[in-house]
């Protein structure tokens, strides 16, 4: 092979390596291992159905995406030292639910009047 063939060639496989090289994630194989070990470290929660704040207990709250336990916990004792909810945004008073957290949950969220209704 000559000199200008080898230079051909080699010029050749960069320009078919060159995306994979310069990609900022390394590379499709690097993106895939990062996926796979992110859905691995975050636990799934169940579904979310649309739940009354006025109602809900700590569990409901907990299935949340982004509410754990503790605020979970903090939600329900807020209600229960304030009385039940008037909006959904009254949840912006509770340490630990800032805007961004508020918008993530808001579809799932529902203001009842805080009491029990029999079935007439």
């Amino acid at each position: 092979m000559t000199l200008s063939g080898q230079f051909s060639f080699a010029l050749l496989v960069l320009l078919f390596f060159a995306p994979a090289i310069l990609s900022p994630a390394g590379g499709p194989l690097h993106q895939e291992s990062a996926n796979a070990h992110h859905e691995q470290s975050e636990p799934k929660k169940k579904p979310v159905e649309l739940i009354d704040i006025n109602q809900a207990s700590e569990e409901d709250f907990a299935r949340l995406p982004g509410i754990g336990p503790e605020l979970a916990r903090r939600i329900v004792a807020f209600r229960n030292k304030h009385g039940p909810f008037r909006r959904v945004e009254d949840l912006l008073a509770i340490r630990g639910i800032g805007h961004k957290k508020w918008k993530a949950i808001r579809p799932y969220l529902r203001v009842g009047d805080g009491q029990r209704r029999n079935a007439d």
